[in-house]
């Protein structure tokens, strides 16, 4: 299950990686960057959101879902 958002360790997130299910595979690397810019400059509605330990701070991984889709494609009418 993916973690909360989390204002601490937000605050020492290193590294942003964004997982992209086997849906999108035929997505241009274009589109993907776009939405993994709006996905990670909103952390906190991504609906699939987990941190992941580092030795100089947290890496934060957000999995793409439709949910994160709509809402970025919402945002952007």
């Amino acid at each position: 299950m993916a973690n909360a958002f989390d204002p601490y360790r937000e605050a020492l997130v290193v590294e942003n990686h964004t997982v992209w299910p086997a849906d999108y595979e035929d997505w241009s690397q274009a589109d993907k960057s776009r939405v993994e810019g709006l996905l990670h400059a909103a952390p906190e509605e991504a609906s699939d959101l987990d941190y992941i330990r580092q030795h100089t701070g947290f890496a934060r991984v957000i999995t793409v879902t439709q949910d994160d889709i709509d809402r970025v494609s919402a945002a952007r009418s």
